[in-house]
């Protein structure tokens, strides 16, 4: 890691970057209010021998233990990543609130969802148009066409749209509605997927699979970093213990963790933990008061109706009263709703 001088120009920070470069290392730079960073990943030997530290504008040259150097704290100087997304800032003070059907079904159900995700003043909208199932025989989504209603939504509310991807032959029609692609935890270790949707250069959502550990969900992260795609998010959605009387066991503990561990934004996912509709909001108050960064969470205008996960889905009907108490929640964490434009 070389951190640069306050005062440090854009060409003596070009030539860092270009001697790195030439070394056949990786530059990747981290620009802050009060300076920047340049992350060098590479063969450690080599990098020393480039004697960093004696260039115009370098401040320090410090080495990254961790196996993650784009993703640890260290990178930036325990600062915390704060990034735009369309408009909406994500990260720091920021709190970011997603919601919507867990898939998108049909024009009505989705515009109707999308008005109500905007009127309750969530931040970002979701839906899925591709869905990753367990059965081969379960709804799969309505791919492409489910892709044009999220367009549409996008083009009516002016909401933001977060949706996933599963395959990297499908990113670039995602990437022309998506704002944020999400990569769900059956594919949070597709590593070739990562490389792809880190190159795509839209802001990213991995959520951690069921039995990944942090250092493993860091990772991932770390595929989509080291293409230059700096609009990482980390997204807690609940592991697989021992325990039975729900689905997921919320880990909780892996917010401050994550938040020592790393300068990304953290969303946690209460829905797909919880399984069931009264659940989702004690753990979303819990998981914004224990300092994350957003939570994503499913909302339908008839969930009882819902093609898939309706149980775990809240009422729209209901959501401003939810976004109202989340709200309070953050600001315990000393976090507030961005603004939705």
């Amino acid at each position: 890691m070389i951190v640069m001088k306050s005062t440090a120009t854009a060409e003596e920070t070009a030539a860092v970057v270009e001697r790195v470069n030439r070394a056949g290392a990786r530059a990747h730079v981290s620009p802050g209010e009060e300076l920047t960073v340049i992350g060098a990943i590479g063969n450690r030997e080599r990098i020393a021998r480039l004697r960093l530290e004696g260039l115009p504008g370098v401040d320090s040259v410090v080495p990254i233990l961790k196996p993650y150097k784009l993703a640890s704290s260290e990178l930036r100087h325990g600062r915390a990543s704060v990034f735009e997304i369309a408009g909406r800032r994500v990260g720091g003070p920021n709190f970011a609130l997603i919601a919507g059907p867990c898939t998108v079904e049909s024009r009505e159900q989705t515009l109707t969802a999308a008005y109500a995700v905007k009127d309750a003043g969530a931040t970002m909208f979701r839906g899925g148009a591709y869905k990753p199932r367990s059965s081969p025989y379960a709804f799969q989504g309505l791919g492409r066409a489910g892709l044009r209603l999220l367009a549409e939504a996008k083009a009516e509310t002016g909401l933001p749209i977060v949706t996933e991807v599963l395959d990297a032959r499908e990113i670039e029609h995602v990437a022309e509605v998506a704002d944020v692609i999400q990569i769900g935890a059956r594919n949070m270790q597709n590593y070739s997927l990562l490389t792809e949707v880190g190159l795509s250069g839209i802001p990213v959502l991995i959520k951690r699979g069921l039995s990944a550990t942090l250092d493993e969900l860091l990772l991932s992260a770390e595929y989509v970093l080291k293409e230059g795609n700096h609009a990482v998010m980390l997204c807690e959605r609940g592991i697989r213990t021992f325990e039975t009387a729900y689905r997921f066991t919320l880990d909780l503990t892996a917010i401050p963790v994550l938040k020592q561990l790393t300068h990304l934004p953290v969303i946690v996912d209460p829905s797909h933990a919880a399984g069931r509709r009264e659940f989702v909001t004690p753990l979303s108050l819990a998981a914004a008061a224990a300092g994350a960064d957003g939570i994503i969470v499913e909302a339908h205008p008839a969930p009882d109706d819902a093609i898939c996960d309706g149980p775990q889905a809240l009422p729209t009907d209901g959501l401003d009263e939810y976004v109202a108490q989340v709200q309070q929640a953050a600001a315990v964490a000393g976090k507030a709703l961005s603004a939705v434009g």
